[in-house]
């Protein structure tokens, strides 16, 4: 594991760290978009006073934060793998240069000593007949950090998702917001566990969670900011218009997910991708405003 100087200096002097996904970066935005984005994440955290971590793994290397170069190859190379956290030892081992999901980037954060995750929405519980379900969510309910998103992503079965988490005891906040949001959507119609307002609130709960011993992950969702709010109908129409488009390309697996949001993008007419660049940086925010209470 390699750590950048900045991140490993925060951590021995007690200071707030966010760890940022790179996945995100090289298969979940377009160009230039991924790299204006994942710039623009940093900054953020920055100027809520935390300092950023994205997390990838470079010629085998397990990297704890990202120097401007290491962003820019993740964002540009052609060939940048898709690593979920089964992959990393092969990664290691064959020295391959590869970007992390949700799972993958938890894993390796804690084990860096870093407590809180900014991403957009995990992964959760694939719709159709089969039990298919993300890494993430198994990542989640065995890791305990403090994990900020808007919910899962809208293409999954949410409903199902939902109750993945409450059978694996993964504590669900309403950061501001008494429902699950939806990704591109600020209501789902799922309950959450609890509401909390403030990162104070977040905090009171995650400690108690580690004086009782419990290992999940708290998981912070935060509605998408109002005014780049999808339109259901639209929404609705785009998703179904996709899922189509989808099963008659025959595409399965890992790749279903980028190919929706990238198909949802188009039809939308780029609604769907300003949504998502939103969401990233507002959960960033509350991300790095709750790591800096954490260290307070």
């Amino acid at each position: 594991m390699v750590i950048k100087d900045e991140v490993r200096a925060a951590l021995a002097n007690n200071q707030p760290v966010v760890a940022l996904e790179s996945t995100v970066i090289a298969h979940g935005l377009p160009r230039p978009q991924n790299i204006e984005t994942a710039a623009k994440l940093e900054r953020i955290v920055r100027d809520s006073g935390s300092t950023p971590a994205t997390i990838a793994v470079l010629d085998g290397e397990l990297c704890v934060g990202l120097t401007t170069e290491q962003i820019e190859a993740i964002a540009n190379r052609d060939g940048i793998r898709k690593l979920s956290t089964k992959d990393l030892a092969i990664a290691v081992a064959e020295k391959w240069n590869g970007a992390t999901t949700v799972a993958s980037t938890i894993w390796i954060a804690h084990r860096a000593g870093i407590r809180v995750f900014a991403t957009g929405g995990i992964g959760g519980v694939h719709r159709g007949s089969l039990p298919d379900v993300s890494a993430d969510l198994p990542e989640l309910a065995r890791t305990p950090m403090i994990v900020a998103c808007s919910g899962a992503k809208i293409v999954l079965d949410l409903p199902a998702t939902r109750e993945w988490l409450e059978t694996n005891s993964v504590t669900v906040v309403g950061y501001q917001c008494d429902e699950m949001p939806a990704f591109y959507s600020r209501s789902s119609g799922l309950p959450v566990d609890v509401r909390c307002d403030s990162p104070e609130e977040v905090l009171k709960i995650f400690h108690v969670q580690r004086e009782l011993g419990m290992e999940s992950a708290l998981l912070v969702t935060v509605p998408v900011p109002a005014d780049a709010e999808v339109d259901a109908e639209l929404l609705r129409q785009v998703l179904e218009d996709s899922l189509k488009q989808a099963d008659e390309l025959k595409i399965t697996g890992r790749d279903v997910t980028p190919f929706l949001l990238a198909r949802m993008s188009e039809q939308s007419k780029g609604a769907t991708l300003q949504a998502n660049i939103a969401l990233l940086e507002n959960n960033a925010r509350v991300a790095a405003q709750i790591s800096r209470a954490l260290h307070a």
